[in-house]
Order: structure tokens, then sequence, then C-alpha cells
């Protein structure tokens, strides 16, 4: 006789709040994964949160740089920005678009505001790739906000499917070595919403407006905005919006999970391989004009 295996609850094992830094041409940001407090949680090496008001922090872009051995990903919320590499690619990132870009074997390419006044924001996630992908050819994939599917699974719920699936409504990109889920998720006042995430990936909630309560039950747990959850426990993630000022603030998060790679991590700058050895060969490749 078979049985159906139990699906355990997910809840916020660690709490964390991304620090001010700055990259680029000293653009700043806030990096949440990628620093002393979580330097990384497989596959996921990075992720930096851009958003200002101000030309000055986000002007100056950022020029030319090579990137070798991992995939980075640009979710737009506000702003337009230009991406050029050597190999000839070329594009605009407007407001809920999506580029996921495999570095693989290397490129220089740089992203540049197209805009000089109004508001700059959103994501750049940085994920790893099996020692098997690390060389293969660069690529992207990148869609325009109407190839975003968006679904409301229950009143007071909108999701964005970036990646992964929500009642029936799958996200664009594709990637096997990770199988990756990327949901940008709405929450009214005290909306409520359950979704079952893989089971044995890494996995992450980031709220950016407003704040949610993670978990059922003893395990529930507050996380305000601009504040990072690592999630344990189980594959169900139960959400539950905060009431809002005055009832009418609406709760704003990303929830991004990955199958984990679990291999040596060796990384320097922008170069993210298996051993020392390759990291060297990485910066004399990019000195000798091989990307």
């Amino acid at each position: 006789m078979s049985t159906t295996p139990e699906i355990r609850n997910a809840h916020a094992s660690r709490l964390l709040r991304g620090q001010p830094a700055s990259d680029g041409a000293g653009v700043r940001l806030t990096r949440v994964i990628g620093g002393p407090m979580l330097p990384d949680l497989d596959p996921f090496l990075l992720l930096d949160e851009f958003g200002t008001d101000k030309p000055e922090d986000y002007v100056a872009g950022f020029p030319d740089h090579p990137h070798r051995g991992f995939e980075t990903v640009t979710y737009m919320l506000d702003g337009r920005m230009r991406h050029k590499d050597n190999h000839g690619n070329e594009g605009v990132l407007v407001p809920g678009s999506v580029q996921w870009m495999t570095a693989g074997r290397g490129l220089v390419h740089s992203e540049m505001p197209e805009q000089e006044e109004g508001r700059m924001r959103g994501f750049q996630l940085w994920v790893n790739l099996p020692a098997r992908d690390k060389m293969t050819e660069p690529k992207y994939q990148e869609f325009a906000p109407e190839h975003i599917p968006q679904t409301e699974p229950k009143p007071g719920v909108s999701v964005k499917v970036i990646a992964g699936e929500v009642d029936g409504a799958r996200g664009p990109i594709s990637q096997p070595a990770t199988d990756p889920v990327y949901l940008d998720i709405v929450l009214a006042p005290d909306a409520e919403w359950v979704h079952d995430l893989p089971e044995g990936h890494s996995a992450f909630a980031y709220v950016y407006e407003g704040g949610v309560t993670i978990g059922k039950g003893e395990d529930a747990r507050e996380v305000p905005t601009q504040t990072l959850a690592v999630l344990g426990g189980g594959e169900r993630l139960a959400l539950k919006a905060g009431t809002g000022q005055a009832g009418m603030e609406q709760t704003r998060l990303i929830v991004v999970a990955g199958r984990p790679l679990r291999e040596p991590i060796a990384r320097h700058g922008p170069f993210v391989m298996n051993t020392r050895q390759e990291i060297m060969q990485a910066f004399v490749d990019f000195q000798e004009g091989r990307f």
C-alpha cells in the first residue's frame, strides 16, 4: 500500500537585513546575500537590492566588466537599464522585465541607466552554475513585462511568475541545473496564501514593501520590510500579510528557491569557479582577451 509523503511547513529559520554597499562606478545598493552575514545560499551567490530616487546614486551605472562561471538575474521594478556585451548583444530592461544571463565561459558587459532622473529600483541575483556548465557558451533569456505571467490564486493575492509554476501559470525562465523558482508576490492587508516549494530546494523570501508573517502556529515569524528570511523545515510556505498602515499598505516580497549544487565554490570578484586554479585561469583569459 502506497502512502503520500507528509508535506512539512516551512518556517523562517533565520532573518537578516541587507548591508549598504556600492558596486560598478559607485552605484549605491543593499547587499543581502554575498556579504559577511550570508556569503551564499547554495546555489545563490549574491542578492542586491537597488532602489533610489536620487540620480547620483545610480547614474554612473556599471561600465564594462567581466563575468565567468555563473548566471546573473536582473529584475527591474522601476527605471530603465541598457545592457551591452562584447558578443554583440544589446537591449533595454524596462519596469517589470527580467534578464537571466548565463555568463558561462566568459563575457564582458555593461549595465547603464537609460535615465538621468526618476526612480531606479530592482534586484540582481547571482545563481551558480554546476562545474559541467561553467565553460558553456554565454547566452541571455530576456523577457518583457507582458511575457511574465501574472496570476491571482485567491482574492488579495497576486503573483508574477518569473520561474516556477503557480496555479498553472509557468514562468518563462528555464534552467535544468537548479530548477529555479522566482515569484514576485503582492498581498493585500491581512491576506493569506499557501504555496508548495520544490522539495530539497534552498529557498528565501525577501520583503521589500510592508511586512509578512511566515509559517504557522509556534513556528510563525514576522518578517519586516527590507529583511530576508532563509526558509527551512519544509516545503509548504504559508504567508500572511500585515495589517498595514491605516489598513492600506500592501505587502510585496520575492520568494526564490533553487536546487543546491553542493560543489566547491572558488570566487573572486566577477569570477565563480570550483578551484583557485580555475579562478587564476579566468584572470589570464580575461587579460589576454579570450572572453
